[in-house]
């Protein structure tokens, strides 16, 4: 499950970094990297949103990640 854990808060800050951008300087970087390939574009949006609702869960729901501070 530790990749599971790696991939989605990768995908949380791709997410972050992507808004950021459009933010200050309405710069899209996933459409500007994937913008040739709109389903891929979707998809990587879809992951995005999924990962934050994993990360949501596993971190402030049951206020325990055993991945990043696991028991001793």
């Amino acid at each position: 499950m530790k990749w599971l854990h790696v991939a989605a808060y990768t995908l949380v800050w791709v997410g972050a970094l992507n808004w950021g951008l459009v933010a200050l300087l309405n710069f899209n970087l996933v459409d500007t990297l994937l913008g040739t390939l709109p389903g891929v574009t979707q998809i990587v949006y879809i992951l995005v949103g999924a990962s934050a609702l994993w990360t949501a869960y596993t971190h402030i729901l049951t206020k325990e990640c055993r991945i990043c501070a696991p028991s001793k």
